[in-house]
């Protein structure tokens, strides 16, 4: 691990996303109540998420066990055929929160996939990204503004 030992503790965010293309059947299995036979699917991916970050450091080699002060991961549907997945990670420390926030919307996405795929396996799941980061040695970083005609931003 790096050696984090003589930095000072600064506030860090993240915030990552992640997207989840369903197909037709799924889309109409989740909005059709948006429970499947393992349960509400939104919202047992957000609580999986959160689940995630806490424990990034125990999937990621080498990444430092951080306590964390918050995380939000919401996940919503965005239009017939796509999941929207968000999280933002803060806490007080030596080092950074990018992995918490890109580890909790993959799983959150990998859980959508897991409660969805009775009713189709044809989901992709894509665009995981970090959205921006603050605090730290190298500063605040965000992302540029995505300009596929695949994707409208929510």
């Amino acid at each position: 691990m790096v050696d984090v030992g003589r930095k000072r503790p600064t506030l860090r965010t993240a915030t990552a996303e992640a997207w989840v293309r369903l197909s037709p059947q799924v889309t109409a299995a989740l909005t059709a109540g948006a429970r499947s036979a393992k349960g509400p699917v939104l919202e047992t991916a957000e609580l999986a998420g959160i689940m995630a970050a806490k424990r990034t450091f125990e999937l990621i080699p080498l990444c430092h066990p951080i306590p964390l002060d918050s995380i939000d991961v919401t996940a919503r549907m965005f239009d017939d055929e796509r999941v929207h997945i968000t999280a933002t990670v803060r806490c007080r420390a030596v080092t950074g929160v990018e992995m918490e926030a890109l580890t909790a919307v993959t799983v959150a996405a990998l859980t959508i996939y897991d409660m969805g795929k009775s009713a189709g396996k044809d989901m992709i799941i894509e665009s995981i990204r970090l959205l921006e980061k603050t605090g730290g040695k190298s500063g605040d970083w965000r992302a540029e503004r995505q300009t596929s005609t695949t994707r409208a931003s929510p």
